[in-house]
């Protein structure tokens, strides 16, 4: 008897069944709620207000069928690599010499991410642009979450995903590529490069991990730098010592405890709801809520498929995965990576690169400062994005 094939790509497509959306329904109606302290804004999370109205939207007035439609024009796929199902949409430009991408979400976004950038990426004479800017998109689901579902086994960091990655591109017929990403999609996609600069083309990066600054700059420090060099400096370090007083809560969870937490994210959608958007609201260029940023369906349908996928706790764990990586998926880059990267840079970003710092670790032949958007750039601000994206693979074609 012969071994089942499990390099096949198989096509899928969305089909909730009603019974899962009545069940959503249901819970959100037997909501139990706590008490909320009046006059505190957003400092001790969601408020409750806010989040009951929000509630009372995804219930009675969001469309999932219609989301689900949006996202079945996308041709989609899944097959097994490294022991784990991968899904991904395939998007081919009507253009043939299209430059293969390979796109990747973070925490908590998901492929939804993408709605508004795959077309004019794909087809930019259909969206006013230059056809030999064209690019055949690949967006996967990072094993763990949404649509990829559980990995089978430990062990899901960056480095490892950023090989299923190389693999996936392989079985599509793509021998170079380019790679893009923001929060986790950056960094597989900066060792998607580092471990296969071969093949990678260019890395396109919305967020650098780690060329913040960490440590509040010296004086020696600061002589240095030029002027606007050393009020970048002063702003990472203020931007970084504030998150890390008041921002990181969840990440200490989801490095230490995943688990816990998955039993009350996969059985309360309010609960799920409130842990994502709380960082919509704290991540995005928005001055109180974050459907001045996003729209506010676009955030649900996000919600959406960690809600019907059951993927909160397994989405968490990749950072346990980081922080507890042993042997050499847990040594740190020193070398810097010898293929091109440019850097997007939103004003309200998360965090705050420093070049000199990024310039240790990555090749930046490009490093542009935007004047809007904030970490979910390909929902915030998709033209923004997109024309970059645009301009630094052409700035690789121009140089030969």
């Amino acid at each position: 008897m012969t071994s089942p094939r499990t390099d096949l790509v198989q096509p899928f497509r969305l089909d909730i069944a009603q019974r899962d959306l009545d069940d959503l329904h249901d819970r959100l109606d037997r909501t139990r709620w706590p008490d909320d302290l009046p006059d505190t804004g957003w400092a001790y999370g969601v408020p409750a207000r806010y989040l009951r109205e929000l509630a009372q939207h995804w219930r009675h007035s969001y469309d999932w069928r219609a989301a689900e439609a949006e996202l079945n024009a996308w041709p989609q796929f899944t097959t097994v690599i490294d022991g784990s199902t991968v899904h991904f949409a395939h998007v081919r430009s009507p253009e043939p010499d299209a430059t293969p991408l390979i796109i990747t979400h973070g925490w908590p976004g998901s492929i939804v991410e993408f709605l508004d950038v795959v077309g004019p990426l794909t087809d930019p004479a259909a969206h006013g642009g230059d056809p030999a800017d064209a690019f055949h998109v690949v967006v996967p689901s990072i094993p763990g979450f949404g649509l990829s579902g559980p990995p089978a086994d430990t062990g899901w960091e960056a480095g490892r995903i950023a090989g299923a990655w190389a693999e996936l591109m392989t079985r599509l017929g793509y021998d170079r590529f380019g790679a893009q990403g923001g929060d986790w999609g950056a960094a597989i996609s900066r060792e998607l490069g580092r471990a296969h600069p071969e093949r990678v083309i260019g890395v396109h990066l919305n967020l650098l991990p780690g060329a913040q600054a960490t440590q509040e700059p010296t004086e020696e420090e600061l002589a240095t730098l030029g002027p606007a060099d050393r009020e970048r400096a002063l702003e990472s370090w203020r931007r970084w010592s504030e998150w890390s007083r008041e921002g990181t809560g969840y990440a200490v969870l989801h490095s230490t405890r995943p688990q816990t937490l998955a039993y009350a994210l996969t059985d309360s959608p309010v609960g799920q709801l409130a842990w994502i958007v709380e960082k919509f609201q704290a991540w995005t260029d928005s001055a109180e809520l974050p459907e001045e940023a996003v729209d506010r369906d676009r955030l649900l349908t996000n919600v959406m498929l960690y809600w019907l996928t059951g993927t909160a706790g397994s989405a968490a764990r990749i950072y346990y995965e980081r922080a507890h990586a042993t042997g050499d998926r847990a040594a740190r880059p020193t070398e810097p990576s010898t293929v091109p990267t440019a850097l997007a840079l939103f004003p309200a970003e998360i965090q705050v690169p420093l070049r000199h710092k990024a310039e240790r670790t990555e090749n930046i032949v490009r490093w542009t400062e935007l004047g809007r958007g904030g970490h979910f750039a390909a929902m915030e601000e998709p033209d923004l994005l997109v024309d970059d994206v645009r301009a630094f693979f052409r700035q690789l074609r121009d140089k030969g």
